[in-house]
């Protein structure tokens, strides 16, 4: 992973790049606990990545660094190539808004907004005013969920809240959506129909797309897989 990095040819068509990636937690009166140990990573742009793990392995840990949730304890992470880990807490609130999604297991949709007001809601967090209407219906559209729109949350099943979910994350056109066990509280059909909306995405909205998962079925559907055990990186495929 390392010699990874190093190509040229990899680390200037990247979007994320991390060197030595480490995240330590101190415990009262015991040695601390290394949930990351020395991580080097590359992702492309235009990839659906999986980072694929057991309860504990550090897949949670690693995403929310990426995602600028969370600082490493040591390492670096690199987001276009300019070094995140060393901003400002404003300025990774910035690159949260601006320039990532996020997807999580629970989905948080706000229960007293229609599935076109939860969308159009990252719009206004985005700033973004022109053509919201337009973005909103086609981003709806996008996740089959076009007749949908006037629906409130709880008018709506676990896979089509999750759907809303996908669409608010991709409203405000981000480079990347990091996506935590999005298929975690789904049946098996559901959740490969969510991975099927993210592979179109990927795709069709030339975003990247990293998402958590324990689900040994979902290995093989990213186009790429790196498999996480005790903090370390132990197969990429």
């Amino acid at each position: 992973m390392k010699e990874q990095a190093k190509d040229t040819n990899v680390v200037e068509d990247s979007i994320i790049r991390t060197t030595g990636v480490t995240r330590c937690f101190p415990i009262a009166g015991q040695e601390p606990f290394y949930a990351l140990k020395g991580i080097d990573i590359t992702i492309k742009r235009g990839q659906l990545v999986i980072l694929k793990g057991r309860s504990g392995s550090g897949k949670t840990t690693l995403l929310n660094i990426l995602s600028a949730l969370d600082k490493p304890s040591d390492g670096n992470v690199f987001f276009n190539e300019k070094n995140s880990s060393s901003l400002s807490a404003s300025e990774c609130e910035k690159l949260r808004r601006y320039q990532m999604g996020y997807i999580f297991q629970s989905v948080a949709l706000v229960p007293m907004m229609t599935a076109y007001e939860n969308v159009e809601f990252a719009l206004r967090l985005a700033d973004i005013t022109e053509n919201r209407k337009e973005r909103v219906e086609k981003c709806l559209h996008m996740v089959g969920l076009g007749e949908r729109m006037k629906h409130m949350p709880y008018e709506m099943s676990g896979g089509e809240q999750q759907r809303v979910a996908i669409a608010r994350a991709i409203a405000h056109n981000p480079k990347v959506i990091f996506a935590d066990e999005p298929t975690a509280e789904l049946d098996t059909h559901t959740g490969l129909q969510v991975v099927k909306i993210f592979k179109n995405l990927v795709e069709n909205e030339k975003v990247t797309i990293i998402m958590t998962t324990h689900d040994t079925g979902l290995m093989d559907v990213g186009d790429m897989c790196l498999e996480m055990e005790d903090g370390e990186i132990i197969s990429v495929r």
